[in-house]
């Protein structure tokens, strides 16, 4: 069995131990050590990466085993390594998950309100409530997380076994009943917090720098929140810093203007684009009458086809739309640049299936698209537009 240092001393980075087992897991060398400080995923905590010997630790797992060393080349069993953690990550978790307990412990006090889970991602964490939680609340949980970090609370470990402890002595005040049966290990934030965990944590409060929420969302009938702490959190405020700066140059405003600033533009970019869909649509109105007066008759249908510049899909799409339901036609339109939009359209009374005229083009030409018979619309196509209005004429004049 697996000596685990990380449960008694979470900031050992370097230590000596023994390769008692190795083997292949998963088609990649892995090994089990007579001691270890690596950490196993475990409890929502990614597992920690380092080095064993010369070789560099890729994963960390927990299995009957023991603590397996998945690793990027093999060791031989009872070979003497030395280990050593990657510690920027390490106190990075530690910072996380002893941040995880204040915040969830800041809303089961205040709100009573418990977690029932907890994610570490690689840039945020998460934990999951049991109950919706308002924005004050959250507010308020954040407020009181970092007082007792600011406070520089010591943050012990200790070991009990519930099975031997006098019953009529006082019961653990556990924020949250283990299922776990046997010896437990606590974590306590002295005066805050004592809860069961087998996470690796700060030795003090202090050292977590800052808690801070960056989201929250409503999910099956609680609230997940996203959180950073210490070093991520400074991360999330340059990010924020930069994002503001930027901003609040561009629009030329103070940074405690730029909501009402952006939402000044909201409404005019509104506004601004039901006038150009207005204008759009008169000058669509114009365009299709030209190319209809400009267009060929056979059998008293009309024949469009065109290549136009300046006109996306949709432009495309409305102007054969005026064209077909103002006259008897067929219609091909095509954008001016590679790689081409096409739109074909037909007049109800007109016997020429517009998707598959589409497919035909899409097969010789590629691209994507799709549609029924009486309008069909792609993207994509490769080559040039005169040879594609070609084919397209030739498929209309003779769709077998």
């Amino acid at each position: 069995m697996t000596t685990r240092i990380y449960y008694t001393d979470p900031y050992c980075r370097r230590f000596d131990a023994r390769v008692t087992d190795a083997f292949d897991l998963d088609r990649r060398p892995a090994v089990v050590l007579d001691r270890t400080a690596f950490y196993p995923s475990s409890g929502g905590q990614p597992f920690d990466v380092g080095r064993l010997g010369g070789a560099a630790v890729v994963d960390v797992a927990d299995d009957e085993r023991g603590v397996v060393h998945v690793l990027s080349a093999p060791l031989a069993a009872g070979a003497a390594v030395g280990g050593e953690i990657d510690w920027a990550r390490r106190f990075d978790h530690m910072q996380q998950h002893t941040g995880q307990h204040l915040l969830s412990a800041a809303f089961d006090r205040l709100f009573e309100n418990q977690t029932v889970g907890f994610h570490m991602g690689a840039e945020t964490s998460t934990i999951d409530l049991a109950r919706e939680a308002s924005h004050d609340e959250l507010a308020r949980a954040e407020d009181e997380a970092n007082r007792i970090v600011w406070e520089d609370r010591d943050v012990s470990i200790r070991f009990v076994d519930p099975s031997r402890r006098d019953p009529s002595g006082p019961t653990l005040q556990l924020r949250k009943e283990s299922a776990r049966e046997g010896v437990l290990r606590l974590i306590e934030v002295a005066g805050f917090d004592l809860s069961a965990c087998g996470g690796t944590h700060v030795a003090r409060t202090g050292a977590i720098g800052m808690i801070a929420v960056t989201a929250d969302e409503k999910i099956r009938g609680g609230t997940r929140i996203t959180f950073v702490c210490g070093d991520r959190a400074l991360r999330v405020f340059r990010t924020l810093r930069e994002s503001v700066t930027g901003a609040t140059r561009a629009l030329s405003v103070l940074p405690a203007a730029l909501p009402a600033a952006i939402e000044r533009m909201q409404v005019e970019a509104r506004d601004l684009r039901r006038t150009v869909k207005r204008l759009q649509e008169a000058t669509a109105a114009h365009e299709a009458g030209r190319l209809t007066r400009e267009s060929s008759e056979v059998s008293g249908v009309r024949i469009v086809t065109a290549a136009l510049d300046h006109w996306d899909a949709g432009g495309l799409k409305t102007i054969a739309a005026i064209i077909v339901t103002t006259t008897p036609a067929v219609v091909a339109l095509v954008s001016s640049s590679a790689p081409f939009d096409v739109v074909i359209a037909r007049s109800p009374d007109v016997s020429v299936a517009a998707h598959q005229v589409l497919r035909a083009l899409l097969d010789r030409f590629g691209g994507r698209g799709g549609g029924k018979p009486d309008l069909a619309q792609g993207g994509g196509l490769a080559g040039d537009a005169g040879t594609i209005l070609d084919a397209a004429r030739r498929l209309i004049s003779d769709p077998s």
